[in-house]
């Protein structure tokens, strides 16, 4: 399919990825921001129109400092509709069906109202570690806090995710389905905390916490609350052994198979170098 395409989370792990593979390939697109030309946000419905002018199809991520977004999510993609939209690609998440809570509410949305949607369900980011909520601690404590206990999961490189959007954002033929996206091979989190110590040169150190505890440390990140709950329940799920598949979709929707978390962690050594060391 062609046309322009909207990128929305434009700064965020996956959108900003999206947007330079675009880029390379050549395809139309326009980042959806507060600070863009035209001016997006999310929280101001009269920035919508200008900012869906002329687009063909939209990746959606769902605005992480918005307190349950999922309705003005909704609004949006009904004004995008309107506005001669035609494909919707959303970001959601391992686990979550279609009709679940928060993201499944977007989900269960497309499936009823768009003739042209694909959801991508991706496991646990690598770059949480690089970029995310678990760098600080590594850093400054050698330590990773999780509630994910002795649960393994695929983690998946953010390339492969945009790899995959950018796929079917660009297909010939609508997809009206979703694609769980994982790594090839499942680990816990104390192996990560391994892998990442091998390539920095330190010991790094899995510490387990509770549901609470990990909810707040989120908060503590600036999270919103009700954002830091539903991903501390999230990784929750990892524990109790609900993440432990893989799939083939990233191969089959890219043509190649997904990075692995020792490539991962070899390449981001620097990042986790002590805090003035």
């Amino acid at each position: 399919m062609s046309g322009l395409i909207l990128v929305t989370g434009g700064t965020g792990k996956t959108g900003r990825n999206l947007l330079m593979q675009l880029q390379q390939a050549g395809v139309p697109c326009r980042a959806a921001s507060r600070h863009g030309v035209p001016s997006f946000d999310w929280v101001q419905p009269a920035t919508w129109d200008a900012a869906l002018e002329g687009v063909a199809s939209v990746y959606l991520v769902a605005p992480p400092t918005v307190n349950n977004p999922y309705d003005l999510m909704q609004d949006f993609i009904a004004s995008a509709m309107r506005k001669g939209v035609r494909r919707f690609v959303f970001l959601s998440m391992a686990g979550l069906p279609a009709g679940g809570p928060a993201h499944g509410q977007v989900h269960q949305w497309l499936k009823d109202n768009s003739d042209d949607w694909a959801v991508l369900c991706p496991s646990a980011f690598m770059q949480n570690f690089s970029q995310g909520h678990y760098l600080a601690t590594i850093r400054e404590e050698d330590r990773i806090y999780s509630n994910t206990g002795m649960g393994r999961v695929p983690f998946i490189d953010v390339n492969d995710i945009a790899a995959a959007a950018l796929a079917v954002l660009t297909a010939p033929a609508r997809q009206n389905t979703e694609f769980v996206l994982t790594g090839d091979e499942s680990m816990s989190y104390d192996r990560v905390a391994e892998l990442i110590g091998q390539s920095c040169g330190r010991r790094i150190s899995h510490i387990p916490v509770s549901n609470d505890e990990m909810a707040e440390r989120l908060i503590k990140r600036g999270l919103p609350p009700a954002t830091a709950r539903f991903l501390a329940f999230g990784y929750a799920t990892i524990a109790a052994g609900m993440a432990d598949r893989t799939t083939d979709a990233v191969r089959t929707l890219t043509g190649r198979p997904p990075a692995t978390f020792q490539t991962f962690a070899e390449a981001n050594a620097d990042v986790w170098k002590r805090v003035g060391g």
